[in-house]
């Protein structure tokens, strides 16, 4: 399979700034480009080819010519960005050949459908992470380790104050915390990204305490996700008009609703938040909430480590986050790491 250039590409887009150049990639100011396949991975702006990591909008962004992502993330990305685009797919650890460069999907763990992206020119490997995440989750497909000459690794919590507890240990929390507001008579409201993190804390839990709402940004998914084998309880979409008791539910909803009036439907609700941002002290005071829950679907300092080293790569580069802190102390174990630059900007991260 080829993804087929669009005529009229407006050639200011091709302007390079030079943070990557090797046999494979190049850093250009819309993202990584592979001048030996002519697409873009994860760009910005508008290219006449993407290849997509993901569906979170800092990966998946509408306006490009055509796109190519895992099997499974093809239906995510089809509701994030259009269902017109014209998107094709793979399915994992199938390779194609676009122009000289051979390309395949391999699962980050990030999300449902995420991929590492495996790319080989005249024989030398790179992959690009996109966001991945080693430890285990039950609502989507397992990393899997690929080595290579080159690994450009996401960093959003290359510190050592990030590191995780397993997932079973976060739902008991939550869980806990529920069954204490339904015992008050008080509706359980939590926020959670809407895509991936909302089904990774829908999965775990325990619907024996309460019903179960989520907002309308979260509900799109959710049959996607079950179609792939993620087991999640019944919900109820909450609409405008609609008359519930919602006090002992747990509701699940987007952080980008915490200050709307949507919330306002559930006054007396305690408020609670699931992210690896929940690691820093104050992080949820800044926020008025109730509760935080340190759930990451990125990999932690650790599970950094733990991938980087495993790849065997030559050469590393690390984007989108901590990449300073995470760089030197690589160094200093003798590795060839830097940080790269330019491509690593984007938008709010969706953790």
């Amino acid at each position: 399979m080829t993804l087929h250039p669009l005529k009229g590409f407006p050639s200011t887009l091709i302007t390079q700034t030079f943070f990557l150049k090797n046999e494979v990639l190049e850093s250009r100011i819309q993202g990584l480009y592979c001048p030996a396949g002519d697409f873009f991975i994860d760009p910005r702006g508008n290219v006449p080819r993407a290849v997509v990591t993901h569906a979170h909008s800092d990966h998946g962004r509408p306006g490009h010519g055509s796109y190519l992502c895992s099997d499974t993330c093809k239906p995510l990305l089809k509701i994030r960005i259009g269902q017109d685009c014209r998107i094709e797919s793979l399915p994992f650890g199938k390779q194609i050949k676009i122009g000289e460069a051979i390309v395949s999907f391999h699962p980050a763990g990030h999300i449902l459908g995420s991929a590492q992206i495996r790319i080989e020119v005249r024989g030398k490997v790179w992959v690009v992470s996109g966001d991945y995440k080693p430890q285990a989750d039950q609502t989507c497909e397992a990393f899997e380790l690929v080595k290579c000459h080159g690994y450009v690794s996401e960093c959003t919590f290359g510190l050592p104050v990030y590191r995780w507890q397993p997932e079973q240990m976060i739902h008991q929390q939550i869980n806990h915390w529920w069954a204490e507001n339904a015992r008050d008579g008080r509706p359980s409201l939590l926020f959670a990204y809407s895509l991936g993190k909302a089904q990774r804390v829908l999965a775990g839990l325990d619907n024996n305490l309460g019903q179960v709402f989520v907002h309308g940004a979260v509900y799109p998914f959710l049959e996607h996700y079950e179609r792939a084998g993620a087991r999640l309880p019944a919900v109820i979409k909450v609409e405008r008009g609609q008359d519930h008791d919602f006090n002992q539910s747990m509701i699940i909803a987007p952080p980008a609703v915490e200050d709307s009036t949507w919330t306002r439907k559930f006054r007396s609700a305690r408020k609670g938040f699931a992210s690896g941002w929940m690691a820093v002290r104050g992080a949820r005071r800044r926020r008025n909430l109730d509760r935080g829950f340190i759930l990451s679907d990125h990999a932690d300092w650790d599970g950094l480590l733990e991938v980087i080293k495993a790849t065997e790569a030559e050469e590393i580069k690390v984007t989108h986050g901590n990449g300073d802190a995470l760089t030197r102390y690589l160094q200093e174990q003798g590795s060839n790491c830097t940080v790269l630059d330019g491509a690593g900007i984007r938008g709010e991260e969706e953790e």
